[in-house]
């Protein structure tokens, strides 16, 4: 007699936090899911499934951080029911306005519970021709409220992200609109003269995209020898699309930053400048935010103190610098000063020997 299979069991913590900060969605629900996305596909393939918000993200087992693919369900129309021999388990079909994705699962109690949490999300309703437990009902009520809520604070992102919140100083930051630290505003052949000029200083940079609507992030690593590498980020409204292999969405680009050093465990680290004055100990940028060294010519440099730097002093003015050799004008009036000097010196010498002369 075959033993029965064993209810899965969640993913560990260590990698139910990993998907959470790539997919950035609650999880609602999860479990094994044979999938056809095509009609032409011979055969189903089986993933762990999870239900995070309104999409299903595919994983190739319990313990992968990374899913392969991803099924958006808020184009879904209907749920179409398959009814084939006992022995294939549930079966039914997602019609969504652009695709039909064909689900099976091993029995008829996980299809409906399943599709109870599908319909839950897309249509913002518990279904009443679902056959399920008082036990599944009342997870589908707690899904709907956290999912209305989670529409709710989407919905109210745009003006959220004009409110600020104050901090323990007294001052007032906007969190969603701060641009990371690595961020500059430069080209792709300055964000490589930065990287390889500055290698401790970090090996990332944000920047702004080709097209000044998007941004992509720029990389150097060293393996076999150095390696530059860029990725397109795209603005997509409400949050942000790393166009990898396998794309990720993210809310913010701190989470962009976040998600390149975590997944390259801190191999990958923002590109951040340190250029102090050692005297001062305050930090030369200019008025764009960029270091002296990378802010174009005509820019004027403004000076940001270091918290707790002591005033700035003067510095002592020497006796002739390259600029007033280079510079005709600042010579003549240089010399003209010192010439001027030594007559007045010849004078008042003068002067003092006609004193000491006997009457």
């Amino acid at each position: 007699m075959a033993k029965p299979e064993k209810t899965p069991v969640p993913a560990p913590r260590q990698i139910f936090q990993a998907r959470q900060r790539i997919t950035a969605l609650p999880l609602y629900f999860e479990g094994f899911l044979s999938v056809r996305r095509a009609r032409n596909q011979q055969d189903f393939e089986q993933y762990w499934t999870e239900l995070r918000g309104t999409t299903l993200f595919f994983y190739s087992d319990k313990k992968t951080p990374t899913y392969l693919e991803k099924l958006e369900l808020t184009n879904l129309t209907s749920v179409v029911n398959v009814y084939p021999d006992e022995k294939y388990g549930a079966q039914f079909i997602l019609m969504l306005r652009n695709e039909e994705v064909e689900l099976k699962v091993e029995d008829y109690d996980s299809g409906e519970e399943w599709k109870g949490f599908i319909f839950t999300v897309t249509q913002l309703s518990v279904p009443v021709c679902i056959s399920l437990l008082p036990g599944q009902l009342i997870k589908l009520h707690d899904v709907l409220e956290k999912e209305k809520k989670r529409r709710t604070a989407m919905e109210q992102s745009p003006s959220a992200s004009l409110s600020t919140e104050k901090t323990n100083k007294g001052d007032y930051v906007n969190k969603m609109n701060t641009m990371p630290e690595c961020f500059y505003a430069v080209s792709r052949q300055k964000a490589i003269e930065m990287l390889e000029t500055n290698p401790s200083w970090g090996n990332l940079i944000l920047r702004p995209g080709s097209d000044n609507k998007n941004y992509s992030v720029t990389i150097r690593q060293v393996i076999d020898g150095p390696c530059i590498k860029h990725y397109r980020v795209v603005n997509m409204g409400k949050g942000y699309t790393v166009e990898l292999a396998r794309p990720v969405m993210l809310l913010s680009l701190h989470d962009v930053i976040d998600y390149f050093v975590n997944q390259t465990q801190g191999s990958l680290k923002p590109f951040v400048t340190h250029t102090y004055d050692n005297k001062s100990g305050m930090r030369l940028v200019s008025t764009s935010g960029l270091p002296l060294e990378h802010a174009p010519r005509e820019m004027h440099p403004a000076i940001v103190p270091h918290p707790g730097a002591k005033p700035l002093r003067s510095p002592m003015p020497e006796t002739e610098t390259a600029p007033l050799q280079e510079n005709p004008v600042a010579r003549y009036m240089y010399e003209t000063l010192c010439k001027e000097l030594k007559e007045r010196a010849k004078r008042q010498e003068a002067d003092r020997q006609s004193a000491n002369q006997p009457l």
